[in-house]
């Protein structure tokens, strides 16, 4: 009996040496992660304030959106602060919950009943004070128009979509809506001055390979042509930022507003870099405005 209990400690002994390793080599790779971060923004190209990777940070979107979108926001203005999101996941980590924190209202649209669901319980109190309506709804580009339509608010400031595919053709067919800032997805696998866009498909599923989306010589095109000027991409090389030409005249952003100019290449290895250390969580908390007015 005391043999096997003096095998059972040395197991356990050896377990937690082990999984103390992990940690200290993951704190490792992170580290240098961070330097590598830190080298890239510090570069001769980034050294222009006008350029957006500097100011970007994590909250709750999936890398340093949060951070990017303040920023925009702060040089142009909030608007009217609403929000529609397409492609919303379960809430806790995408481009808009960051601003309903900060007094912005709108719609989360996502085709997973799951985190739908999810959504719902954790942001019941949001959706009971009618700020955010969250709607399970798989969009194409037959009716995603008549949706905003419907759901929208009459004047949007910030479009975000994130749908793994069909995001071109999706942003191709809305005219009910003019965000002053859209949110989207690229294919950073192709370089900037390739055009390229996925067959439409609308049982489309992302298959966890680079087959997705629209490069951002692709989306460039299509969004100048109605009326966006591209003022920056984040680091990862994962989404694009785009404002109406009207407010994007030289300064407040980096011209010209094009994809050779903006591009940033796949880096999504550099996500370790934004994670909080804990997993995203959400409940019920005050901030903003409503902590002003609590003195």
């Amino acid at each position: 009996m005391a043999s096997q209990l003096k095998k059972i400690i040395g197991k356990v002994r050896s377990n937690a040496r082990a999984a103390a390793s992990d940690r200290l080599t993951r704190a490792a790779q992170v580290a240098q992660l961070q330097d590598h971060r830190r080298d890239l923004l510090e570069s001769a190209r980034n050294s222009d304030d006008r350029r957006l990777l500097k100011y970007g940070y994590r909250v709750y979107s999936q890398a340093d959106e949060d951070g990017i979108l303040h920023e925009i926001l702060r040089r142009i203005g909030d608007g009217n602060k609403t929000f529609v999101e397409v492609g919303a996941g379960s809430g806790l980590e995408n481009n808009t919950l960051f601003l309903l924190l900060q007094g912005w209202r709108g719609v989360w649209i996502e085709g997973s009943e799951r985190r739908v669901a999810a959504a719902r319980k954790d942001l019941a109190t949001a959706i009971a004070e009618r700020r955010l309506h969250v709607v399970q709804q798989f969009v194409n580009a037959r009716k995603i128009d008549a949706t905003l339509q419907q759901l929208a608010p009459s004047q949007v400031d910030l479009l975000s979509i994130d749908l793994d595919g069909n995001d071109y053709y999706i942003l191709d067919a809305i005219r009910s809506i003019q965000p002053r800032v859209i949110v989207t997805e690229y294919n950073a696998k192709f370089p900037p001055d390739i055009t390229w866009v996925m067959e439409y498909n609308e049982s489309h599923q992302w298959d966890s390979t680079d087959y997705f989306g629209a490069s951002l010589k692709a989306l460039e095109t299509l969004l100048t042509a109605k009326g966006y000027s591209l003022v920056g991409c984040n680091l990862l090389g994962s989404n694009a930022f785009f404002v109406r030409h009207e407010l994007a005249k030289d300064p407040p952003f980096c011209s010209p507003f094009t994809a050779g100019n903006h591009y940033e290449p796949p880096r999504y290895f550099l996500l370790p870099v934004f994670d909080s250390g804990f997993p995203p969580g959400f409940g019920p908390c005050r901030a903003g405005e409503d902590l002003k007015n609590s003195h």
